[in-house]
């Protein structure tokens, strides 16, 4: 029978067709995203832009769009991307070609992250719109700050993002990317303040 666990730094085994909220671990999240490259590497910058960083940046609009965010709510942004420390960063189009299979198996993923860090297993409908449209957010600023698209063709693709002006949004006008350490330690950091 093949082996169908991946073992993390940790120690823990996670069951990948079966996976328990006991076995995954914030450091294992946050040491996976960090080396996972966003755009499939294809940025500008010393180093990858990961998705450890997108996701930070998915979390910082979520909040400056959505004032009011309980902390569960910007740990669920944070989190939004975390089956990716196991799977990797695949592109819209190629989940699409994998089918229902390959979303079946991150829901019942993402569902595990979700009751290890205290939050429902499946996210409220309305949050998921707000974070969905907080990522289309940050996938614009990084496919014109950093993956080389035009203003027009990610305007295309997703969409000229709104509210990210006024007070705290400078932080949003220079994405600079990470190395794997300071992105993880980020990560944590991150993590710990919205727990």
């Amino acid at each position: 029978m093949a082996r169908a666990w991946q073992r993390m730094l940790s120690g823990r085994r996670l069951d990948l067709l079966d996976p328990s909220p006991l076995d995954i671990e914030i450091e294992d999240i946050a040491h996976g995203l960090a080396r996972v490259a966003r755009w499939n590497g294809q940025t500008k910058g010393d180093h990858a832009f990961s998705v450890a960083q997108h996701c930070l940046l998915v979390e910082a609009v979520h909040a400056h769009t959505s004032k009011r965010a309980s902390k569960d709510e910007r740990r669920a942004a944070l989190l939004h991307d975390a089956a990716e420390y196991v799977i990797g960063d695949m592109i819209s189009p190629f989940k699409a070609a994998l089918g229902l299979d390959y979303k079946a198996f991150e829901k019942r993923l993402m569902a595990a992250i979700h009751l290890r860090f205290g939050l429902l297993p499946v996210i409220a409908a309305e949050l998921e719109v707000a974070i969905k449209q907080a990522d289309k957010m940050a996938a614009y600023l990084e496919a014109t700050q950093l993956a080389g698209f035009t203003l027009e063709e990610a305007e295309k693709f997703f969409g000229r993002p709104k509210g990210l002006d006024g007070a705290g949004s400078v932080r949003f006008h220079k994405l600079t990317p990470l190395s794997t350490n300071e992105a993880k330690a980020l990560y944590i950091e991150r993590f710990k303040a919205v727990s």
